[in-house]
C-alpha cells in the first residue's frame, strides 16, 4: 500500500501539495475551536444523592435515611463503590459508577431506585440528586465583600442578583453562595402569652399559612372592557404581619404581636466564609463536564464585569479568589512554548547535520503538518487540548521529522551517487527508488511505535483516563508523519533538492563522527566479548537500581493554590469556628507569598460535601518566589501551628484526585471498617498512635467522628398518658417548635423569604425547654412534667462505605521519602496489629493507582515484545535477526534509570510511560541499520563481513543520530524548568526518554553491527536465496528492507 502511495504522490505531485496546504488551512482553523482543560476528563461517572432532613441527629439521619437509601442502590448494574455521610439534618450518598459507563444512564437506573423507596422515608424528607459536574468542576471561587452593607444584604445580593446572571451563562452547572445571612421572617410564639390567652401553635400556623398571598376573581366586564380581578394579600411589611388576628376573645381580636415575637431573623445555617480576614460571601462556580474551562472562565468574568456597575458603592463582586483557568493558561502556554523550543532545536541539529536549507525545510514540514492533522483527528473524536495531549506532541515533537529525515537523507545520498554514475537515471526515478529504499523501515518502525504504546490504553482508573490521550495525541501524530513522508516529502524532494553538479562531501560533523564511528567499531570487533558482558552488566545494573529507585504516583502539580483544611474538634459552635477561621486568615496572610486568602467554613446550602462547622478550607492564591513548594508548606504549618487544629495543606486539583481515589483528601487512607463507633474511635486512634512512628508521614489526623453535645427529651409514656397526650404527638410539637417549621412563604418580586415559626433561643435551652408549656387536652403544662430534658453526647457525623460504618486515618507523604517504602512500613504495621472480631482494615490511596498500573504495564509490555518480534519476524523471516533489534529496548533502561537516580525522581507512572515510549525509538535505530545492511548485500553486491557492517553502519549514521539527538534534545525544555505549571507531569516523562535515548544511541551503534557480524550470516542468505527463487522482475529496489 504504501510502496503504491509513494509512486501516485510523485505522479500526482501539484494534487498532493495541494491536498496538504488544504489539510494544513483547515487544522489551523480548527485548533482554535477545540476545547481546552487542565486534564483530560478524569471523571468517574459518580451520581450524588443530597437529603436535607432538618433537624434530625446524625443517628437518626443514617437510620431513617442513608440506611434505606443505600439499601435500594446496592446491586445496581456498575456501581463499584457506595459512599455516605450521616450529619446533622443532611445526607449525602455518593454512587460511583465504574469508568465508561453512561452517567445519563446511571442516574436513570438511581431514579428508578429512588421512585422505589420514597415511601420508606419520614415525611417531608426528599433525596434530589446533585447536578452533572466535574471533577475539576470549581473552577472559580468569587469574594463579594461590602464594609458598609449588612451581612443579610450582602447574601441577597449573591443569591438575587449574581448567581442568577452566572446561571445564565453557558456551561455553568451550579453556583453555590456561602457566607453572609438568608433572610427570614421569625415567628417566636410566647409561651406564657399564648397559655394567658389559650392559644395553641395550631392556630398560629393557620394564620400565618394565608398571610401574605394573592387571589385571583375571575374577570368582568364593564365600560365596553374586560377587566380582571386580582385580590392583592400579598405584603412584606412586618407590621402588617405582627397585627394578624390570630383568633376573636368575645369582640376583642388577639394579634399575633401579642403571644409572639415577630421580626426579620437569618436562617439557621451551617457554613460561613471570609476573604482576607474579613466576613464575606464566596460564590463557588461549578462547571459542566464537556464545557471549556478557560472560555467558561472569560464569560464568567465579562458578566461579572456587568455586574460590578449595577452594585451598591462600596459592595465589590467581581474579587476571584480561585480562578482554575489560570494554572490551565500557564500550563498550556508552558508546554507550547516546549514545542516551538523543541522545533527550533530540531531544526538546528538537521541544518547540523545536513548543512543544506532546502532538506531542513523540508524535514521541518513534517512538524506543523502532523500536528495540524493530529488536530483533525482530535476535533473529530471531540477531544480537548490539554496539558497531556499538549504533552504527547511535545514528546513526540522529535520523532516526527524522523520519518522525513531518513527519506530525505536518502534521496540526498542517492542524488549524490546518481551524479556520479556514468548513466545517470532521471531526477523522479531516483527520487522513487530512494524513498522506496527506506520506506519498508519507516513503516516497520512506525508500527513497533504504535505496539509499545498498546498497553497504555488497557491501563484503567484514574491513571488510564490520565495518559490514554497522551499516548493517543503521540500516536496520532507519529501516523501523520508517516503519511506525510510518504507522500508529501518525496514530493518536496522532488521540487527543491537540487542534482549536484560537482563533488560533494559529508558536513565537518559527519565526518568526524564517522571517523570515531569507524575506529569503535573496529575496536568493539577486535573485543567482542568484553563488549557483551559489560552491557550485560550494565543492563542488570540498572535493573537492580531501578528497583531502589522511590516510587509515586504522578509528580506534584504546580497550581499556584493551596487548599489548606483547619479541622478544629467536633462538637465548636459555627461561630466560634468563623471567628477561629478568620484568625487561621490573618495568620496565614504573614506568609510572604501569599497573595490572598479566601475561607468556607463548613458547608454551604446547595453543597455536594458535607463538612461540618468544625472545618474551614483556606483557599489560598500564591505569588512565585525563590522558596520550594515544601519551604511554603512548613512555613504555613509554623503560622497555623497556634491553632487548636488538625492542619492539612494540598492543592485543589491534587485533593480532588486524592477524593476520587479514596474518598479521603489525603494521599493515604487507612479505612478501618466496624460496627459500633466507640469501639471505631478507639481502634483508630491506636492506629494513629502507630503510624505516627512511620518516619516520612505529615498531617496525620483521624478524621473527626467524635461525639459532640447533645440535648435530649424523652417522653415520659406514663405521665404523658396522664395529661392525655400521646409520645407521638408531642415529639411532633416539639419538632415543629424547636427546629422551626417553614409555615408559609412570601414573594417580593422575584425574592422568596420563609416564614418560619421556632421558638426562641433562651426557650430552646436546657432550662428553656424544661419549663416550656405544651398544650395537652387537660391545659398547658411545663414540658419538664411528660417528659426528661437532659444533655448528653452522640456522634458528629457517620461515615459509611458499601453498607459499612468506617472510620478514617489519613496522611500525606513529606514528599521526601520513598511512598512505597512508606507503604511498606504501613503493611507491616496493618499485619501486625490484632483486630476484634468484625473489624477490618484496609489501606487505600495513589499508591494502589500506580501499584495497578506498574503490574498492568509490565504485563501487557510482554504481550507487546511479542507483537513486535512477530512483526519483525514476518518482515526478516528470522528470529535471529528480530532479536538483535529487539535488544535495543533494554539498552535505553542504562540511561533512564541513571537520569531518574540523578534527577533525584520517583519512579511514577509518568517515568513508566517514558520507558514505553523509549522503547519504540531504540527499535527504530535497529531496523534502520539491519535493512540497510541486508539492502547493501542485495542491492550493492556487498558481501558480508566487517566491511559490509561497517559501510551500512556509517551510511545510517547520520539519520539514526539525527533522528535520536532530534527526539532526545527536543526534550531539553521540558527536562528544564520542570516545576514549571504544566511541565511538572511531563519533566519525569522526558528525563527518562532522554537518559534512556543517550545510552541508546551510543550502544546501538556498536551492539547492532556486533551482533549482525556474528549472528547475521545465516539469515542474510536465507534472505538473498528467498530473492533468488523470485522472478527478475521482482528484484528491484522498491523491494528494499
Amino acid at each position: 500500500m504504501f510502496k503504491a502511495l509513494v509512486a501516485v504522490s510523485l505522479s500526482q505531485r501539484m494534487f498532493v501539495v495541494a491536498a496538504s496546504l488544504l489539510l494544513a488551512a483547515y487544522g489551523a482553523y480548527v485548533l482554535p475551536q477545540l476545547p481546552v482543560d487542565v486534564f483530560p476528563d478524569l471523571n468517574r461517572p459518580t451520581v450524588t444523592l443530597l437529603t436535607e432532613a432538618e433537624g434530625y441527629a446524625p443517628q437518626e439521619v443514617e437510620q431513617l435515611v442513608t440506611y434505606p437509601l443505600e439499601t435500594a442502590l446496592n446491586g445496581m448494574p456498575g456501581v463499584i463503590r457506595l459512599r455516605s455521610v450521616s450529619s446533622v439534618g443532611l445526607s449525602i450518598i455518593y454512587v460511583e459508577f465504574d469508568w465508561g459507563t453512561d452517567i445519563y444512564r446511571n442516574r436513570q437506573l438511581v431514579a428508578e431506585r429512588l421512585a422505589m423507596v420514597k415511601a420508606q422515608l419520614p415525611q417531608g424528607v426528599q433525596p434530589q440528586m446533585g447536578p452533572i459536574s466535574s471533577i475539576m468542576g470549581e473552577i472559580m471561587l468569587i469574594a463579594i465583600t461590602g464594609k458598609s452593607v449588612s451581612p443579610m444584604e450582602l447574601r441577597e445580593i449573591a443569591d438575587f442578583t449574581i448567581r442568577p446572571q452566572i446561571l445564565t451563562v453557558s456551561g455553568v452547572a451550579q453556583v453555590i453562595p456561602i457566607g453572609g445571612q438568608v433572610r427570614q421572617f421569625r415567628v417566636s410564639p410566647d409561651l406564657i402569652a399564648m397559655r394567658r390567652l389559650d392559644i395553641t401553635p395550631r392556630m398560629i400556623e393557620e394564620v400565618i399559612a394565608k398571610f401574605g398571598t394573592n387571589a385571583g376573581g375571575g374577570f368582568i366586564d364593564q365600560h365596553s372592557r374586560e377587566y380582571l380581578i386580582r385580590n392583592i394579600g400579598r405584603t412584606t411589611r412586618l407590621d402588617d404581619l405582627r397585627n394578624l388576628v390570630v383568633v376573636m376573645r368575645g369582640t376583642h381580636p388577639v394579634l399575633l404581636r401579642q403571644v409572639a415575637q415577630v421580626d426579620f431573623a437569618p436562617r439557621v445555617k451551617r457554613g460561613d466564609a471570609g476573604y482576607q480576614g474579613e466576613p464575606a460571601v464566596i460564590i463557588g462556580v461549578q462547571k459542566q463536564p464537556q464545557a471549556d474551562t478557560v472560555s467558561l472562565t472569560r464569560a464568567i468574568e465579562a458578566e461579572l464585569a456587568k455586574i460590578q456597575r449595577t452594585m451598591p458603592e462600596e459592595v465589590t463582586a467581581n474579587r476571584v479568589q480561585f480562578r482554575q483557568a489560570t494554572f490551565i493558561e500557564t500550563s498550556i502556554a508552558n508546554v507550547k512554548t516546549v514545542l516551538v523550543e523543541a522545533a527550533v532545536v530540531v531544526a538546528f541539529i538537521l541544518l547540523l547535520f545536513l548543512m543544506n536549507w532546502r532538506a531542513t525545510l523540508i524535514s521541518l514540514t513534517a512538524i506543523p503538518l502532523s500536528i495540524l492533522i493530529t488536530v483533525l483527528v482530535f476535533h473529530a473524536f471531540g477531544l480537548s487540548i490539554n496539558t497531556m495531549t499538549l504533552g504527547g506532541l511535545a514528546i513526540a515533537i522529535g520523532e516526527l521529522v524522523d520519518d522525513a529525515v531518513v527519506g530525505v537523507e536518502n534521496v540526498l545520498r542517492r542524488l549524490r551517487l546518481n551524479a556520479e554514475a556514468h548513466n545517470p537515471s532521471p531526477k523522479l526515478s531516483v527520487v522513487l527508488n530512494a524513498s522506496h529504499e527506506v520506506r519498508s523501515s519507516i513503516v516497520y518502525a512506525t508500527a513497533i511505535i504504535v505496539l509499545v504504546f498498546v498497553p497504555l490504553f488497557a491501563m484503567t482508573g484514574l491513571e488510564g483516563q490520565l495518559f490514554r490521550p497522551l499516548g493517543l495525541a503521540y500516536i496520532v501524530s507519529i501516523m501523520a508523519s508517516l503519511l506525510t513522508s510518504v507522500t508529501l516529502t518525496p514530493v518536496m524532494c522532488y521540487y527543491l533538492l537540487e542534482v549536484p553538479t560537482g563533488p560533494e562531501r559529508d558536513t565537518i560533523v559527519i565526518r568526524a563522527l564517522k571517523a570515531a564511528n569507524t575506529r569503535l567499531l573496529h575496536v568493539t570487533f577486535a573485543h567482542p566479548r568484553v563488549v557483551i558482558i559489560s552491557i550485560i552488566g550494565g543492563v542488570v545494573a540498572a535493573g537492580l537500581l531501578a528497583v531502589q529507585l522511590p516510587r509515586a504516583f504522578l509528580p506534584a502539580f504546580n497550581e499556584g493554590t493551596l487548599l489548606v483544611s483547619v479541622v478544629y474538634n467536633p462538637g465548636i459552635s459555627l461561630a466560634e469556628s468563623d471567628r477561629l477561621g478568620r484568625i487561621a486568615e490573618r495568620l496565614v496572610m504573614h506568609v510572604p507569598e501569599v497573595k490572598t486568602v479566601g475561607r468556607r467554613t463548613g458547608r454551604a446550602e446547595l453543597d455536594e460535601h458535607a463538612e461540618g462547622v468544625h472545618v474551614s478550607e483556606l483557599d489560598i492564591d500564591l505569588e512565585r518566589s525563590d522558596r520550594g513548594r515544601e519551604e511554603i508548606f512548613a512555613d504555613i504549618r509554623d503560622h497555623l501551628a497556634a491553632l487548636p487544629a488538625a492542619v492539612n495543606i494540598g492543592q485543589p486539583i491534587s485533593h480532588r484526585l486524592d477524593h476520587m481515589l479514596s474518598g479521603v483528601r489525603a494521599q493515604i487512607a487507612l479505612k478501618v471498617f466496624g460496627e459500633d463507633l466507640d469501639r471505631l474511635r478507639t481502634l483508630a486512634v491506636s492506629m494513629r498512635a502507630r503510624l505516627a512512628a512511620v518516619p516520612g508521614l505529615v498531617d496525620l489526623q483521624v478524621e473527626k467522628q467524635v461525639l459532640i453535645p447533645q440535648l435530649q427529651i424523652i417522653p415520659d409514656y406514663e405521665r404523658a398518658a396522664l395529661y392525655g397526650v400521646t409520645p407521638p404527638a408531642l415529639t411532633a410539637t416539639l419538632a415543629d417548635l424547636t427546629n422551626g417549621r417553614t409555615v408559609s412563604q412570601i414573594v417580593e418580586g422575584n425574592r422568596r423569604f420563609d416564614v418560619v415559626m421556632r421558638l426562641s433561643d433562651v426557650d430552646r435551652s436546657t432550662s428553656g425547654l424544661d419549663t416550656a408549656l405544651v398544650s395537652t387536652p387537660s391545659g398547658f403544662v411545663p414540658l419538664g412534667r411528660l417528659a426528661t430534658v437532659k444533655e448528653t453526647e452522640g456522634p458528629n457525623q457517620i461515615l459509611r462505605e458499601n453498607q459499612q460504618r468506617r472510620i478514617v486515618v489519613s496522611a500525606n507523604g513529606d514528599g521526601k521519602r520513598d511512598m512505597a517504602a512508606i507503604v511498606a512500613d504501613i503493611r507491616r504495621m496493618i499485619e501486625e496489629t490484632d483486630m476484634p472480631p468484625g473489624y477490618v482494615v484496609r489501606l487505600e490511596g495513589q499508591f494502589l493507582a500506580q501499584e495497578e498500573a506498574t503490574k498492568t504495564i509490565g504485563l501487557l509490555s510482554l504481550i507487546s515484545v511479542a507483537m513486535i518480534f512477530l512483526i519483525l519476524y514476518s518482515r526478516y523471516h528470522s528470529a535471529t535477526l528480530a532479536l538483535i533489534v529487539l535488544t535495543n529496548i533494554p539498552l535505553g533502561i542504562i540511561g533512564s534509570v541513571t537520569a531518574l537516580w540523578i534527577a533525584g525522581l520517583p519512579f511514577s507512572v509518568a517515568s513508566l510511560i517514558g520507558f514505553i515510549t523509549l522503547a519504540g525509538i531504540s527499535a527504530r535505530n535497529g531496523i534502520l541499520k539491519i535493512s540497510h545492511y541486508i539492502n547493501l548485500a542485495l542491492y550493492e553486491e556487498e558481501t558480508f563481513g566487517r566491511d559490509l557492517v561497517v559501510r551500512g553502519s556509517l551510511e545510517r549514521l547520520t539519520p539514526v543520530l539525527m533522528t535520536a539527538l532530534s527526539a532526545g534534545l527536543a526534550l531539553v525544555p521540558l527536562i528544564i524548568a520542570a516545576d514549571e505549571p504544566g511541565r511538572e507531569i511531563l519533566h519525569p516523562l522526558a528525563v527518562t526518554i532522554f537518559g534512556g535515548l543517550i545510552s541508546a544511541t551510543l550502544i546501538d551503534a556498536i551492539l547492532t553491527p556486533l551482533l549482525f557480524l556474528k549472528f547475521g550470516r545465516k539469515p542474510l542468505q536465507q534472505i538473498m536465496e528467498e530473492r533468488d527463487a523470485k522472478p527478475l522482475t521482482e528484484t528491484a529496489p522498491a523491494e528494499a528492507f
